[in-house]
């Protein structure tokens, strides 16, 4: 099956700068969109952004300016720039793969912690 490793959270100051890498892999599949969700105590999971295999991408208002996602083909894996954090994008991230063999099927990475300070 489909295997994600997720890294690259950690403990900013607002104003600073983080970069969520999620690598994909597994036999026989195709990787199509990939995408970044978080999920902060209380809140529901939200969609942070998504890419295309052509590498269009989507994004939530609340990140619209501030995240940059991006995708490498050649190595499957998806990043997530963030910059100009605020505290409020405190949350777990979660990388979600939309991944094709016969039928296509969504994974999740573990998640990675990412925590703002005022």
């Amino acid at each position: 099956q489909v295997q994600l490793v997720e890294s690259g959270g950690g403990l900013v100051q607002a104003g600073g700068s983080l970069r969520l890498s999620c690598a994909a892999s597994g036999s026989g599949f195709s990787f199509d969109a990939m995408g970044w969700y978080r999920q902060a105590p209380g809140k529901q999971r939200e969609l942070v952004a998504i890419i295309s295999s052509d590498g269009s991408p989507k994004y939530a208002d609340s990140v619209k300016g501030r995240f940059t996602i991006s995708r490498d083909n050649a190595k499957n894996t998806v990043y997530l720039q963030m910059n100009s954090l605020k505290p409020e994008d405190t949350a777990v991230y979660y990388c979600n793969v939309r991944a094709r063999w016969f039928l296509s099927q969504n994974f999740w990475g573990q998640g990675t912690q990412v925590t703002v300070s005022s």
